[in-house]
């Protein structure tokens, strides 16, 4: 097989679509987010990487908290209206239903079946971004989103991002179980 150089790229695929939200200037504020991934297991940790000139950066940085709510592939709409338009411009404290959890400074999304509550332990200059660490306070899921105490991709139904095509999709089918299939 050939292969053609591309040069450096940030091509991983998929990508997470989720709502990165914090409150700024007393509002809540939400911002798309695809640069972002599992960072730890203990303590429970994730990595977002923002565009230094981003609004909800700046909440972060105020409170020291943020919120990863994960977007089912239904609100593809109201997430991409919050990649598109900067809280700077554009009021979006009214887009989602928010409520706080156990941190009383990261608003969640109700609407979202899963919802994260970090607390940000890690600031890191990337150059054009910042990556924020954020140790994961709680975690909430919708009750119809889970078989078995676990959580279903399927009735959870991300919202998932394909770079360089810059296209929504969702999850496709089940293939083989991790950690299984390679004992064959």
């Amino acid at each position: 097989m050939d292969k053609i150089k591309l040069g450096p790229q940030t091509l991983l695929y998929p990508m997470p679509a989720i709502l990165v939200g914090a409150k700024v200037n007393e509002k809540p504020n939400f911002m798309t987010a695809a640069w972002c991934g599992i960072a730890a297991y203990k303590p429970p940790a994730i990595s977002v990487a923002l565009h230094k000139d981003r609004y909800t950066l700046k909440g972060i940085k105020e409170n020291g908290t943020f919120s990863a709510n994960v977007a089912s592939s239904d609100m593809v709409k109201k997430a991409d209206f919050c990649g598109i338009y900067s809280g700077k411009n554009k009021d979006k404290s009214h887009i989602f239903k928010s409520f706080y959890g156990e941190l009383k400074t990261a608003p969640l999304i109700e609407e979202c079946p899963v919802n994260l509550e970090c607390k940000a332990v890690h600031y890191l200059d990337l150059g054009s971004h910042t990556l924020v660490v954020g140790e994961i306070v709680e975690t909430y899921m919708n009750e119809g989103c889970l078989r078995d105490g676990k959580g279903d991709p399927g009735k959870i139904d991300p919202l998932i991002y394909i770079p360089g095509t810059m296209q929504y999709h969702r999850l496709g089918e089940f293939i083989a179980p991790a950690f299984k299939i390679g004992k064959e």
